[in-house]
């Protein structure tokens, strides 16, 4: 951020931090709201010293003093959040820019069409150009999508693909032309969802920020009552306080830092997952990656590099690797995915070539459930390749006798050599014979172990879901540092593997592209659908990657980790700070009753020790504003290691520190003839 958009920032910062005193506002955090009542109280104290009776303080400038620090005590909470606010509401700036009211051509039942607003569109309503959210119904074309994702290349979108159907509004088509069905009404689309949610309109508190809430007004209310106790006490010493002392009191002894700082940490939370271009459905989703016990991985493009490549072609049953190149050729020349053309290049490149008329051949797509792939010939022949077990199923069904061609070891030898070396192996068939095995190489991510290595040592356990065998799935797992893996899996065991791991009371994260994912998304604690994914996809899951990397679920997870430990360390600040303050203060009030040798820090009077902590406990919630926005440093440590590690560092320096600050302001405080 640049220094004027950071000045910017501040300034509205503080002009908001004025105008959250409505007290309906205020009510939403109890802790400052008591800040907020003390404040009002002292003000009229400062009126009038007697309104509550003759034992009132006459100290007109100390009663003032005390309503100015609380004062700016309630502002400096109000700022925090405030920051954090401001910073999302940059970034939502920054898209309501390319919102735009586009002019599209809408196609009416009757055929002809019309150009009409964006505005007006609604869901199901078919047209042209890109105007809002949609999936591709007809047509090829290359989309800008550079407002969304911050990519400058193309992507290339087409009808009747799982995968590049889906599209953005306010992206641009470059090439070419598409015939779209919107999937949004007005004011619904992905960015007005991203600027409402980068905004704050619909953030409402997470059930952890609930419950720590619920705490905090909790503890608030036990040092309401203490307080209300004092008066007799020092009454009976003959030692009588001031109602400014007590609201004084009330104020140190409360855990105002992380009240003032809790929703500056949940907003900062939503806007660290938004600075790794992921947009949170919710607080609840980012909080939840926190809370992640099992990670649920594909395989391909997250653990691998991504496509798969044909390496080598391995014949079988006595035929020759011309051969085998020549029906691999036949039953991959209409399969349009990388791991196909790689196979016609290696096919091609050993001599290989197309004997048929391709507009006579009919292609078969792959399914999950088939598992397999090829062509119709126009001889009537049926040239196949796919999973081994597949294309020996497709074999005996082709066979009217001896079907040993389909089970031989010659085959199986290739099919584990292949897979011992974590690649992926297809057989290949003509009608009731195979002709061999094409080795698919694939790469494992450099430096992916170290990840799960580091999701491990923060007790995350990672599950691969992939459609190769069991060999292969266990070599790539064992060379991944996977804790776990599915082989051969279906959409379904998608679902299954879920459940099962939620039905042992652990949260589970995965990622996920298509339609057929979306279920999945829809039962995992944490869905990250992909930006290039289906609109079914995005909508089930509860964030969404719009750089379309699968392997960002482990960076969310990290930032969901760093916004509870951030939480629990300011939490464990503040509560130490509370009971440093409590030693510091009571002594030097009641020094006169006779416990005056307890007042170690040698504060110099009772005004002069309430002065110096309340000042200190204004002066911390400002100072520790960056570290709510940054977040605590993330270490991959177990939670019993996080918490040993937050009670060291945070619990001692939160003791520390304000015997420390507050000694140092009370000699500033007596100094200038303050009290």
């Amino acid at each position: 951020m640049d220094s004027i958009k950071a000045q910017k920032l501040y300034q509205n910062a503080v002009k908001q931090a004025f105008i959250k005193l409505n007290p309906r506002v205020m009510l939403k955090n109890p802790v400052m709201f008591v800040v907020y009542v003390g404040t009002i109280v002292t003000a009229l104290l400062t009126i009038d010293p007697y309104l509550f009776g003759p034992h009132g303080n006459n100290l007109r400038l100390f009663n003032g003093l005390v309503t100015l620090i609380l004062f700016f005590t309630v502002v400096f909470a109000n700022f925090a959040e405030a920051v954090a606010a401001g910073r999302g509401k940059a970034q939502a700036d920054v898209l309501r820019s390319i919102k735009s009211d586009a002019i599209a051509r809408k196609l009416l039942p009757d055929g002809t069409s019309q150009e009409v607003s964006s505005t007006t569109l609604h869901r199901g309503d078919v047209v042209k150009v890109i105007p809002a959210d949609g999936e591709v119904i007809s047509g090829v074309a290359s989309v800008d999508e550079s407002a969304i994702i911050g990519e400058s290349t193309p992507v290339l979108k087409l009808g009747s693909d799982d995968v590049a159907s889906s599209v953005t509004g306010d992206t641009r088509i470059g090439l070419d032309e598409l015939t779209i069905q919107i999937s949004s009404d007005p004011g619904k689309g992905f960015i007005d969802r991203m600027i409402s949610l980068l905004e704050g309109a619909k953030r409402s508190k997470t059930p952890n920020e609930i419950a720590l809430t619920v705490l905090l007004a909790v503890l608030t209310l036990v040092f309401l009552f203490v307080v209300v106790t004092i008066p007799a006490l020092a009454n009976y010493v003959n030692t009588p306080v001031s109602v400014t002392l007590l609201i004084a009191l009330l104020v140190a002894l409360m855990p105002t830092t992380i009240g003032g700082l809790l929703s500056a940490i949940g907003i900062a939370g939503m806007e660290r997952v938004a600075q790794f271009n992921v947009i949170a459905t919710s607080g609840r989703a980012v909080e939840a990656c926190g809370d992640v016990n099992t990670l649920v991985l594909g395989k391909t493009g997250t653990i691998t590099v991504g496509n798969r490549l044909a390496e080598e072609l391995i014949p079988v049953n006595g035929h020759a690797l011309v051969d085998l190149a020549q029906v691999a050729l036949a039953a991959s020349v209409f399969d349009n995915t990388p791991e196909g053309k790689s196979i016609v290049m290696l096919a091609e490149k050993l001599g290989a070539s197309v004997s048929c008329d391709r507009s006579q051949a009919e292609g078969i797509e792959f399914s999950a459930k088939t598992r397999i792939s090829g062509t119709n010939l126009p001889d009537g022949d049926e040239a196949r390749k796919g999973a081994v077990d597949a294309i020996k199923g497709f074999v005996r069904s082709r066979s009217t006798g001896n079907i040993a061609n389909s089970n031989n070891t010659e085959l199986d030898a290739a099919y584990e050599r292949i897979s011992r070396l974590g690649g992926t192996p297809l057989a290949v068939a003509l009608n009731n014979d195979i002709y061999g095995v094409i080795y698919l190489k694939d790469i494992i991510k450099p430096g992916i172990r170290d990840r799960f290595d580091r999701l491990r040592r923060m007790g995350v356990k990672t599950v691969m879901l992939t459609g190769d065998n069991r060999i292969t799935a266990e070599t790539i797992a064992q060379e991944a540092g996977i804790d776990d893996f599915i082989a051969e899996a279906t959409p379904e065991d998608k679902i299954a593997v879920i459940q099962r791991e939620q039905a042992e009371g652990k949260l589970v994260a995965m990622t996920g592209y298509g339609t057929n994912d979306a279920p999945a998304l829809a039962q995992a604690n944490v869905g990250v659908a992909m930006n290039t994914g289906t609109q079914a996809a995005k909508a089930a899951a509860n964030m969404v990657d719009l750089d379309s990397d699968p392997t960002k679920l482990i960076d969310i997870v990290s930032i969901g980790k760093q916004l509870l430990i951030t939480r629990g360390a300011l939490t464990t600040f503040s509560i130490a700070n509370d009971i440093a303050k409590y030693f510091a203060i009571i002594p030097a009030m009641f020094a006169a009753a006779g416990i005056g040798s307890l007042n170690v820090m040698g504060l110099a009077s009772a005004n002069s020790a309430i002065l110096s902590a309340l000042i200190y406990n204004a002066l911390i919630i400002p100072a520790l504003i960056p570290l709510a926005l940054k977040g605590v440093e993330f270490r991959p440590l177990t939670s019993n290691r996080l918490l040993q590690r937050n009670i060291l560092i945070y619990g001692l320096g939160g003791v520390i520190a304000p015997f420390i600050a507050i000694k140092a302001i009370d000699s500033v405080v007596a100094a200038v003839g303050l009290a």
